[in-house]
């Protein structure tokens, strides 16, 4: 069972020291990496991170490099109680009543997707920043930089 799992927001804020969440996102990454227990990441969530802190548009001169994220990645697909969380057989079942809801279009998609993936490896917790997960109640979202 996968108690936790990890959006894209706290990986970002856990890599790129400048952001003011990153202490609070070093440490929850440190402290999945470093327990006894399993954790997750969805597979669309490694692929963003990379896309995110690479795009010298959000971050302007300082974008990390390529081998940089690559590093990143792999200090983190190197814990061994890390699953990296797929699309099962039968997935569309899970995500067709997700994306067909009035609200899900453009990049809400994207979110559907990680909520469904979660839901389909009977993740207890999502921990992300983003708002856009309230419009899947049948996954429980932690906000881990909240007081």
């Amino acid at each position: 069972m996968i108690v936790l799992a990890v959006d894209t927001t706290v990986l970002v804020y856990a890599h790129r020291r400048e952001a003011s969440e990153h202490d609070v996102a070093m440490a929850v990454i440190h402290d999945l990496a470093a327990g006894e227990a399993s954790w997750a990441i969805p597979w669309p969530c490694l692929y963003e991170f990379f896309s995110v802190v690479t795009n010298a548009r959000i971050w302007r001169d300082a974008a990390s490099t390529p081998r940089q994220a690559v590093a990143q990645l792999e200090a983190w697909t190197s814990a061994p109680t890390l699953q990296l969380l797929r699309e099962p057989d039968g997935f569309f079942e899970i995500l067709h009543p997700l994306i067909s809801r009035s609200r899900v279009r453009g990049p809400v998609v994207h979110d559907a997707r990680i909520a469904a993936i979660c839901l389909a490896h009977g993740v207890e917790a999502l921990l992300s920043r983003d708002r856009d997960f309230t419009q899947f109640p049948e996954l429980r979202v932690k906000n881990p930089f909240k007081d």
